[in-house]
């Protein structure tokens, strides 16, 4: 055997051992919980009902009994069941204060599958499992015919009843009242309520006895309100002039026994506390067994006659119950040594096991040491032939990634000469005269700008790899803060006023100097002031505060908005390469902020951000140079030099006049559903010129788009606050835009996003950067061929049955139409208002829609089916012109005649006789 087989079986073993040692002890651990809501723990009564539970319940070692206390209060019993359900029990029994509002909660238990055994005292409906407690009936007949028995002559009798609403109460005063009024003799003078104690009825029962000068007998419904009825009349020397009977005969002091015995009571029936019968009845329950639903326990009379073998019975009966918790106890003490003698034990052997293998596991692995240094020695020469392998081809795709780096650094170098050539050309153009005073101006202001945003980010591109390569030399010179900023600010004035946000700069120090890269410290301006505008909405707000810490080395500039934030999870990772949040919707290089970040910590400072109403940024910069090195520091005069072109106007829509072609009214409209307001102002500008342009960034998009039912729309698909997939989709779903041809607009050239722009129904898909020359004549294109499907419908209509399937929404819409208008063409009450019923749109959107479509009132399109229809009679059928008319849904002949004329130039009657 190797140790390899060792190891096969050695474990296997071992956890077998182990599973087979403690599988007995899982099983015994299986446990069952009774939870009992006792009405309360004061009475005697009460003890002794729950002592013989324990007693009983020590019988069935798996069974854990839980018992509250209700304190006779409902609201308390009532909390106490809330908290045994909620606990799981396996079975609820409940001996309810009173009947009626106990009812709810124990439906509640038995409706949840927890079994409910109700003892002593019942419920209101029939929502429990079973019934256990002495006959409260049978108890008050006992006592009406045992005073009947006894009584030869009329009595009069006091009753002391239980507390009001309890079962008991109430069915014990009914059995002996039964009995009372059929013996004839025997007179019930007065009737006491109480809550089961014997203070309750102290003030009652006095003033009954003084009133009533004759009373024989006082019948309390248990022994401890009898015997404090005898007390009573005690004190009134009454005591032995009238016969006090009881319920409950408990043995012991103060028990109803032993009050019969020293002729306390006359008399006390015994109501057994069915403690062990309840826990017997319970374990048949929760063993499957089938228990009546009413268990009954037998009650009898004590008194004089038969009290002292009662009270020898129930000695015998406690000794012997005592004797069974002495031997229980001595049970489970030898049960607790058992068990831990037998834990012992398995541990002992699982011990001697597991050396015995431990030992031959040694001795075995002792022959297999030297193979397995062998194969150790194998593995390390592979291992390091392997490493050697991944050095070489590290260093290859190092070679290869840094040439790939130098391409598109050289090929970003390149791009800047053509740009640096295009800007200067446009500030030459600028210039002109001549063109100044074109509308051409527009569009070389489009270029510059858009040239302009180009050449800054390759500028980022390049710093980008600057600072990978750690090649940035800080050059910082002397610099008044608060002059740079704000001439950086000016730069962005306009664009704030444009989009109405309010846009401040202030600073507690307006002559604070400190030393900074100009160059560096302008591109994170820049790019914190570009991402404050791109997430701010209009009529937001940006602040630059510059602050001078005069009791620090510091000063700190805040930018703050009133855009859209950053989620908190995210903070930590605004300043990494090429991230962009998950709120981000919009294009960005994601390497803005980390080279900002890169930026100040040359400066020896640092940036953090903060996300509340809006983003904060906060850089921190030292005064002076200190820490500084000296080739980190250059003199430059202060002066801000701001040689990027700029134009002297704002060039908007309305900057140059465009020509337009007839009326408003008759010409095309198209809606543009485009974010970027550069492509925005230029489409508008060229398309202006042919159609009705409407536009929305994308937030109102399917609005307008319903609202202004437009002849064709234009949606970029990289919007703000949704997808143009999205518009595109909802409004080819709604009926009331279905028809309208959608062009999108997207940079995503791939096979996924194509198709995904044809499964929302989009008509045409165009990839940026797009020619005009192609989208204009999309844009026609697309019109026309809504054209000769609205003229195809209009010279078809009664061609058009209910069969047709064309396969687009518009076209299975008409088709719906020309069935419904089909169904009743015969019915001259047929109207719009009924067969936008049927179409499931308001009158209006039919209008509209069949307008867009077709370009006819839908009344107009109605008569035109009725009237093909007519014609197509009067030539292939015999019927008259009277039946033709009403066989089409004319109310009369007569209309017939004049509508069939206005439309063929003829009458019936002329085109049937020509054809």
């Amino acid at each position: 055997m190797n140790t390899k087989n060792l190891r096969g079986w050695f474990w296997p073993m071992l956890c077998l051992f182990l599973v087979l040692s403690f599988s007995c002890a899982d099983e015994e651990s299986k446990k069952y919980s009774i939870g009992f809501a006792q009405t309360g723990f004061n009475d005697e009564w009460r003890k002794a009902m729950n002592q013989s539970m324990q007693i009983q319940t020590n019988f069935y070692p798996n069974v854990k009994l839980t018992i509250l206390d209700g304190e006779d209060n409902v609201e308390k019993q009532i909390q106490d069941i809330e908290q045994l359900i909620e606990k799981g029990v396996d079975i609820l029994i409940v001996s309810p204060v009173k009947s009626q509002p106990i009812t709810p909660i124990v439906e509640k238990a038995y409706k949840s599958g927890i079994p409910v055994l109700i003892v002593d005292r019942k419920i209101e409906g029939q929502y429990y499992t079973a019934y256990l407690g002495g006959d409260n009936y049978q108890v008050g007949s006992n006592v009406g015919n045992y005073l009947a028995s006894i009584s030869n002559e009329p009595k009069n009798i006091i009753e002391i009843k239980g507390l009001s609403g309890s079962s008991p109460a109430l069915e014990r005063s009914l059995g002996f009242n039964n009995i009372v009024k059929k013996a004839g003799k025997l007179n019930v003078v007065k009737t006491i309520e109480s809550n089961w104690e014997s203070y309750s009825i102290e003030d009652s029962l006095k003033n009954a006895l003084e009133d009533i000068k004759d009373v024989d007998y006082i019948f309390a419904h248990n022994d401890r309100m009898a015997l404090g009825a005898w007390e009573i009349a005690k004190e009134k020397g009454l005591q032995d002039s009238i016969g006090f009977i009881g319920v409950d005969g408990l043995p012991g002091p103060n028990g109803g026994i032993q009050l019969v015995e020293e002729k306390v009571l006359l008399a006390t029936i015994l109501y057994p506390t069915g403690g062990d019968e309840a826990i017997r009845l319970a374990m048949k329950i929760l063993n499957g067994e089938k228990v009546p639903k009413n268990n009954i326990l037998s009650t009898t009379v004590i008194d004089s006659r038969n009290a002292e073998i009662m009270k020898n019975q129930f000695d015998k009966i406690i000794q012997h119950q005592i004797d069974i918790e002495n031997q229980q106890n001595k049970i489970k003490q030898q049960q607790e040594t058992y068990s831990t003698q037998t834990t012992i034990l398995k541990l002992l052997l699982g011990l001697l096991i597991t050396s015995i293998l431990l030992g031959t596991y040694a001795i075995y692995s002792s022959y297999n040491l030297k193979k397995k240094k062998r194969e150790l020695e194998l593995q390390n020469k592979r291992i390091t032939i392997q490493r050697n392998q991944i050095r070489k081809i590290a260093e290859e795709v190092k070679k290869s990634n840094e040439a790939k780096v130098n391409f598109f650094t050289g090929l970003s170098h390149e791009f800047k000469t053509p740009i640096t050539l295009i800007l200067s050309s446009i500030e030459s153009l600028s210039e002109n005269k001549v063109l100044r005073d074109s509308k051409l101006l527009r569009e070389v202001a489009l270029i510059f700008n858009n040239s302009k945003r180009l050449l800054r980010l390759i500028n980022q591109l390049l710093d980008f790899r600057k600072i990978e390569d750690r090649k940035f030399i800080l050059k910082a010179s002397e610099t008044n803060l608060f002059e740079f900023s704000n001439l950086i600010f000016k730069d962005f004035e306009r664009e704030a006023l444009k989009r109405n946000i309010n846009f401040s700069i202030k600073s507690n120090n307006e002559d604070l100097k400190v030393f900074i890269d100009r160059n560096l410290m302008d591109k994170v301006y820049f790019n914190l002031l570009s991402n404050a505008f791109k997430f701010t909405p209009n009529n937001g707000s940006i602040s630059i505060e510059i602050v001078d810490e005069f009791e620090t080395n510091f000063v700190k500039i805040h930018f703050k908005d009133s855009g859209i934030g950053i989620p908190n999870s995210e903070l930590n990772n605004v300043f990494k390469a090429f991230y962009q949040g998950s709120n981000n919707n919009k294009s960005s290089s994601g390497i803005g902020l980390h080279l900002s970040k890169e930026f100040v910590e040359l400066h020896k400072g640092s940036i953090e951000v903060q996300s509340k109403h809006g983003t904060e940024f906060i850089i921190t910069l030292y005064k002076g140079n200190a820490h500084l090195s000296t080739e980190e520091i250059v003199y430059e005069p202060d002066i801000i030099d701001d040689s990027i072109l700029n134009f002297d106007e704002d060039f908007e829509e309305e900057t140059f006049s465009k020509e337009k072609i007839g009326n408003e009214d008759e010409r095309y409209s198209i809606l543009l559903i485009e974010d970027n307001p550069d492509l925005v102002k230029y489409l508008k500008g060229k398309l202006g010129l042919e159609y009705q342009v409407y536009f929305s960034d994308g937030s109102d998009g399917v609005e307008k788009a319903i609202e202004l039912v437009p002849d064709i729309i234009i949606c970029d698909v990289n919007l703000a606050d949704i997808s143009g997939f999205e518009i595109c989709k909802t409004l080819k779903n709604d009926l009331r835009t279905s028809h309208i041809p959608n062009i999108i607009l997207t940079s995503l050239n791939n096979k996924e996003s194509y198709i995904q722009g044809l499964q929302s129904g989009a008509d045409l898909y165009l990839t940026k950067p797009f020619s005009y020359a192609i989208l204009l004549q999309s844009v026609k294109s697309l019109l026309y061929n809504r054209e000769k499907l609205r003229y195809y419908y209009v010279n078809n209509v009664y061609k058009l049955d209910t069969e047709h399937n064309f396969g687009l929404f518009e076209q299975d819409f008409i088709t719906n139409i020309n069935k419904y208008i089909n169904e009743n063409l015969d019915n001259s009450n047929f109207s719009v208002e009924q067969l936008a019923d049927k179409l499931n749109i308001s009158r209006v959107q039919l209008y509209r829609k069949m307008k867009a479509i077709l370009g006819v009132n839908i009344s107009d399109y109605i008569q035109n089916i009725r009237l093909e229809k007519a014609k197509a009679l009067l030539d292939e059928s015999t019927l008259t012109i009277s039946e033709i008319a009403y066989a089409t849904g004319f109310s009369s002949p007569n209309y017939f005649s004049t509508s069939f004329k206005n439309k063929y130039n003829m009458s019936p009657k002329v085109y049937r006789d020509k054809h």
